[in-house]
Parts: structure tokens; sequence; C-alpha cells
């Protein structure tokens, strides 16, 4: 077989689905394969990380008891005739079907949310991480003004979208100027305002861009997410998160 071949028993090997020999022959291919044995690797840590986020449920003792009262009572109910089994046969099989659908349909609506939570925590966490580079390497500002009228064409020249520009001075929150980052591979206006001593990035992305339910704290920064008037704005700062959300909400009104 080929690597493809190969690949495509992978999701089953780590899922321990395999056959005995399947898993033999497999594990032989991944000691002589490095490119297979990556994506082997890369299953691996995908599988612990939806192991970790996402919550687990234990049955609950009742249903545990009603499994095992509609097992009892089947195994001692009498034989039905012969027709009656057959109907029985293929009702079972049909309610099996069924079952196994609604099973697949849950697990496809648990994985999609737990991509879109790995979307959020990941966009969230590069955010972070400019707003710290940002300020170490003093590549807080490349177009240092509190002018509109100067920041938001040069933001404009440099992406594929003309991002709003507003100072709120008088709210508190002084426009101190702007720069280009990079989020989820692709280049972004990050507004910079200043808030008494605190430094606050504003990113701001078209829309769709999904929100997020929650304000996030991610190595002591915190994040509010606010859409509205197709922008979307990510604010990252040291500050506290009501001044976060004070501040996202009158970016959401303008």
């Amino acid at each position: 077989m080929n690597c493809t071949q190969w690949q495509a028993q992978l999701s089953a090997y780590c899922d321990n689905e395999s056959s005995l020999l399947q898993r033999h022959r497999l594990e032989g291919h991944l000691r002589a394969c490095s490119a297979c044995a990556t994506i082997h690797k890369e299953l691996r840590a995908e599988q612990a990380l939806r192991r970790a986020a996402l919550p687990y449920f234990d049955a609950p003792a009742q249903l545990h008891a009603r499994i095992h009262d509609l097992l009892d009572k089947s195994a001692n109910a009498p034989a039905p005739p012969s027709g009656t089994a057959t109907r029985a046969r293929w009702t079972w099989l049909a309610g099996g079907a069924l079952g196994g659908c609604a099973a697949t349909l849950v697990a496809l609506a648990t994985h999609t949310a737990w991509v879109d939570w790995r979307a959020h925590e990941d966009v969230i966490v590069e955010a972070v991480a400019e707003h710290v580079q940002a300020q170490q390497g003093q590549r807080l500002i490349e177009v240092e003004s509190s002018d509109q009228h100067t920041v938001k064409p040069w933001l404009s020249a440099r992406l594929d979208y003309a991002p709003p520009v507003r100072d709120f001075a008088a709210a508190g929150f002084a426009l101190a100027g702007a720069r280009i980052d990079m989020l989820h591979g692709q280049r972004v206006a990050t507004l910079v305002y200043h808030y008494r001593r605190h430094v606050i990035d504003v990113y701001v992305r078209p829309e769709p861009v999904p929100v997020l339910g929650a304000p996030r704290t991610v190595r002591g920064f915190h994040a509010v997410q606010v859409s509205a008037a197709d922008m979307n704005w990510l604010l990252v700062s040291d500050a506290s998160v009501d001044v976060l959300a004070d501040f996202a909400a009158q970016l959401a009104s303008r």
C-alpha cells in the first residue's frame, strides 16, 4: 500500500478501532515512514486536545438503572412467535440505525463546537502575543498620531479594507497611533489607545469573524471582543475587564 492508504487507517488506529492484524501492519509502516509517523503524532495531539478541552459528562445513576432494568426484562421475556421475532428484529435494527445516525450528528456537532472554540482561543493567544511583543520590541506604534485623518489613510494604504478610526480621549481612551499585525495569517489593523497608564491594543477586522462569548484572560492580559457595523474589534490590555468592556461598547456604538 502507498502512504495515502496507510494514512486513511490512522484515524481508526488512534481510536483503537483497528483489527490486531491492521495494527501490526500499520505500526510497522509507521516505524519505517517518517511522514506517516508525523501525521500520526499530529492526530494523537489533536485527540489529546479534544479530550482536555471538551467537557465529559457521566451518565446519571437513573439512566444506568433503567438500562439494566430493560436488559433484565428483555432477557426474561418469553420468546415471541417466529413472525413476531422477525418483525422485532427489523425494528431493533432500524432503531439501531437511527441511534447510530443520532450519535453521528452529536459527534459532528461536538467536533464543530470544539473547532470553533479552538479558533477563538488561538486568535486570543496570537493577539496577546502580538501585544506583548509590540511593547517589548518597541514596535508599539508604526504611525504615531491622534488624528484619525492621518491614521486611517495610513492603514487603508496597507490593507485590503478600511478600518474605522476614532479618538475617544473625552471618554479617557486616547488614540496614540496604529500598526499592522498578523492574526490567523492575515494582516490586520491594530489601533493603539492609552487609558491612564495602560496600553490598549484594538485589533480591527472586517466581519464575518466569530465573536467571543465572554472575556478571556491569557498570561495576565484580558481580551474582550465585540462586532458591529461590519467590523470586529478585539481589545487586549492589562487594564481591567470592566474598562475593556466599556471601551468595546463605545467602539460598537460608533
